[in-house]
């Protein structure tokens, strides 16, 4: 028998899964937290992991442990060089949650193009006049600047497409592999894309510096929209800070922050202009439920030996597992 051990809470039908699965056995630890279920690790055969860190510390303790299936598709909080050393493979979802990433990334442009915020505090606490201000703008005819264009980009480009926006696309990855099919042109350098939008998403993974920095908010236009879905540190929040207190930046949706949950008094939240929210754009109750029924069935087929390769992070694991 092997043992599963869950590490957060996980929707319904995806623990009926687990439970009912042949051969293997669970513990569910619902607390979302590293230390919560570090000292069940040694016991476990395959972790099921939501958005805790998964630490070295804490894969060295895992002395049975196979598999590390991700509840999603990031694993930013993963040491995957520490499941490589051991062989252990890791494990993702495959595409359950774009459409619903893609859906809060409109929201929140729709949100921040209108002031949403201010207009429902001009209701609650007044003035009724801030109406004549003129500051909720349309996003019929504006310029969407998409950085980053994978299934979550195209399906924002889609959806912005119904509202008549004019979109183009940044995307390097993409540049070089083949450009898909589509109306969204590429724009040959993030400069030139950032001084043609009046909006701009990010659905990028994060690298080793801020994608919109100091630099990069001097190059847009004046009242600028900025859109972040993809993760914290992506968008410099200092530099963001500055650009709304300057006006250059005329407002802000975001779910992802470098530091979560956004620290007390952080100077983002002083800002009515910008939409906040913290990181659901992928945890809707159908996202939530198709993670969990992915990541159950990705350990029930790894012990199967039949689990896709290509929802596996570090494939020379399975390699190696095939040769023991």
């Amino acid at each position: 028998m092997a043992h599963v051990l869950v590490a957060g809470k996980l929707h319904p039908t995806g623990r009926a899964l687990l439970d009912g699965a042949a051969g293997l056995t669970a513990r569910y630890v619902e607390e979302i937290s590293e230390a919560s279920y570090a000292p069940f690790i040694g016991e476990a055969d395959a972790l099921l992991i939501r958005t805790q860190p998964l630490s070295a510390a804490t894969v060295a303790m895992a002395e049975r442990l196979k598999l590390v299936s991700r509840h999603g598709v990031g694993y930013d909080a993963v040491d995957v060089a520490a499941l490589n050393a051991r062989g252990i493979a890791l494990a993702i979802c495959g595409d359950v949650n774009s459409t619903s990433v893609a859906e809060h990334a409109m929201m929140l442009m729709l949100a921040a193009a209108k002031r949403a915020l201010r207009a429902d505090g001009a209701v609650r606490r007044g003035p009724w006049d801030w109406r004549q201000t003129l500051e909720a703008a349309d996003v019929k005819g504006r310029n969407l600047l998409l950085v980053g264009y994978g299934r979550i980009g195209r399906h924002v480009a889609r959806m912005a497409s119904g509202f008549d926006m004019t979109i183009r696309a940044f995307d390097p990855f993409l540049a070089q592999a083949g450009w898909p099919d589509g109306p969204v042109a590429p724009v040959a350098t993030l400069a030139e894309g950032l001084a043609w939008a009046d909006i701009v998403s990010l659905s990028v993974p994060r690298g080793d510096r801020a994608v919109i920095g100091r630099e990069e908010i001097a190059m847009m236009r004046d009242g600028v929209v900025i859109v972040n879905t993809a993760r914290g540190g992506v968008v410099d929040e200092m530099a963001l800070v500055d650009g709304l207190a300057s006006g250059k930046v005329g407002a802000a949706g975001l779910d992802v922050f470098e530091a979560e949950p956004l620290p007390d008094g952080h100077p983002l939240t002083r800002f009515d202009e910008v939409i906040l929210s913290p990181h659901i754009a992928g945890v809707t109750e159908g996202a939530a439920e198709r993670m969990a029924v992915g990541a159950v069935q990705n350990i029930i087929d790894f012990f199967a030996g039949r689990i896709d390769p290509a929802l596996v992070v570090n494939k020379d694991s399975l390699d190696a597992r095939a040769q023991a």
